[in-house]
């Protein structure tokens, strides 16, 4: 009998979830409870705003362009293609002009996607993440799991945008007249060296002798705003959606005087392979997306509001990523921008050298402000996401006490602040925008995974618990989720998931030699 005993109880044990009860409980007590404010259109613009940021002015060159490298090697070949064929690529091919397709591939995969997240955010209605949906849905384990790779998710998310914004700060200095010295703007790490606009090599492939400081200070910068505390509306959220808005619409406008259809031919000059690994890399332009379903608990009327607020945010943003992927790509060869940290802006910079172009550099101007503009506004929530992220598991015990410390005149947490800005602005000086936005992506996927897997669990074993809102179609739409994902996942080269794995395997040590036993479940085991 005490066998049996020790037996049953030990998966309980294992799981360790939160009580969704406790959870709802707390949200629906007056100083937690929140207003119940959100429309169809106020979510849509919403998710607008942080969709839009800075992805579509950065990595859209590299996921357009890929990489390529002196000799074929495994770690530089996406997955997919290596485990179909067993042959290494000299690189990693990018999508060319059939970018339009990799972006409507991937907001299907944010349908399927936003849904699950939509279902969990209905159940347990507190405003969180994924980290707060697995824990109270798979346990201490997998939250810490999904936690560790969160951290992973913001941090290179943002390391991409810095770089982003480092080379758009270089293009507006050039606007003016200003050239700074190059190893003090450029990543110190350049897989693919680094040419001008003439294809002229300024640096071979590998590593010198540098600094990216522009990336650097941004971040710090903007670490500072956020220890001294920040409050949004929904005006400025507004207005920045609408400058964001203007900047592409302006760069498509200009463009399409300028496009040489020849430029299109061939649509897909690397076949499927290239357009899933394309679709892998632009994935990034998407982050963000699942702050809508996040909303659920402020929503009016959720069932009906979540899926148009989804879906009208994913279909507006992806015919204006499709209309800029399609500009580009036509305006210059999409070979040119193989490593380009700004190929919108330096795309625009050639045009105006060109006959009848002089007047593009009023327009470079404007998408330039534009861009930068979204790429502040990126890095600014998503530095403050991955801050509640450490702030969150220092709470639970799984991260020691000191990154729950809050400022005592600010309110804010502020050492984790201080150490997220310098875990991304030391490895945004440091390297290449492809480099990092590859962990970006591919963290981001895996966190979608489990969030699907939830949805399906909790059906399971919770099947009359109230859902505001249900993704359709049974089990489909999770379902697919998890195998879109993995599959976009797949498209990545062979060196991202031995990263992605060493991340994960120092994250469980940790967690097995210090956050397991020092979690608020320890004294249970």
């Amino acid at each position: 009998m005490p066998d049996r005993t020790r037996r049953t109880a030990l998966p309980s044990q294992l799981l360790a979830c939160k009580s969704i009860d406790k959870l709802i409980r707390e949200s629906e007590e007056p100083e937690h409870a929140l207003k119940k404010t959100l429309g169809p259109w106020s979510l849509t613009a919403l998710g607008i705003g942080a969709v839009i940021g800075s992805g579509i002015f950065t990595v859209i060159g590299t996921a357009m362009a890929g990489q390529k490298f002196d000799t074929p090697e495994v770690s530089n070949t996406p997955l997919i293609h290596y485990l179909l064929t067993h042959t290494a690529m000299a690189g990693r091919p990018g999508a060319g002009p059939a970018l339009a397709l990799s972006l409507v591939l991937v907001a299907i995969v944010c349908v399927f996607t936003g849904l699950c997240y939509a279902e969990l955010a209905s159940m347990i209605p507190i405003a969180g993440s994924a980290y707060t949906y697995t824990y109270a849905t798979l346990g201490e384990l997998i939250a810490w799991i999904i936690g560790w790779d969160l951290i992973l998710e913001y941090a290179f998310s943002n390391m991409s945008v810095s770089v982003g914004f480092a080379a758009h700060i270089e293009a507006l200095l050039e606007w003016f007249g200003i050239h700074p010295a190059l190893k003090w703007i450029s990543p110190a790490y350049l897989p693919t060296g680094l040419q001008d606009l003439a294809g002229k090599d300024l640096y071979a492939p590998g590593w010198h002798f540098g600094f990216n400081i522009p990336a650097f200070l941004v971040v710090m910068v903007l670490t500072v705003v956020l220890v001294r505390g920040i409050r949004e509306s929904a005006r400025t959220n507004n207005i920045l959606v609408l400058v964001k808005i203007v900047a592409i619409l302006t760069f498509i406008g200009a463009a399409a005087s300028f496009i040489k259809p020849v430029y299109w031919h061939p649509f897909m000059p690397n076949g499927w392979t290239g357009m899933l690994s394309g679709g892998s890399i632009i994935f990034f332009t998407y982050i963000g997306f699942d702050s809508v379903s996040t909303a659920a608990e402020e929503c009016k009327h959720p069932q009906r509001d979540l899926p148009f607020g989804i879906l009208a945010t994913l279909v507006a943003c992806t015919l204006l990523y499709g209309g800029v992927a399609l500009s580009l790509s036509g305006i210059v060869p999409w070979q040119s921008i193989m490593g380009d940290g700004a190929p919108v802006v330096n795309a625009l910079k050639r045009l105006s050298l060109e006959p009848g172009g002089h007047n593009l550099r009023w327009v470079e101007l404007v998408v330039l402000i534009g861009a930068m503009l979204g790429m502040i506004s990126s890095i600014l929530v998503f530095q403050l996401g991955q801050a509640r992220v450490w702030f969150a598991m220092s709470r639970d015990g799984l991260l020691p006490k000191v990154f729950g410390k809050i400022h005592s005149r600010y309110r804010t947490p502020a050492v984790a602040t201080w150490v997220a800005g310098f875990v991304v602005g030391i490895p945004a000086g440091l390297l290449d925008i492809g480099t990092v936005s590859n962990l970006s992506n591919i963290g981001t996927l895996f966190a979608f995974v489990l969030v699907s897997i939830a949805v399906l669990i909790l059906r399971y074993r919770e099947p009359e618990r109230p859902r505001s809102f249900r993704a359709p179609w049974g089990p489909i739409f999770p379902v697919l989720s998890i195998i879109f994902c993995i599959m976009l996942m797949m498209g990545l080269e062979v060196l991202t998931w031995e990263a992605f794995f060493i991340w994960l395997i120092v994250g469980l040590m940790i967690y097995f030699f210090y956050s397991r036993h020092r979690s608020e479940f320890a004294p249970q085991r």
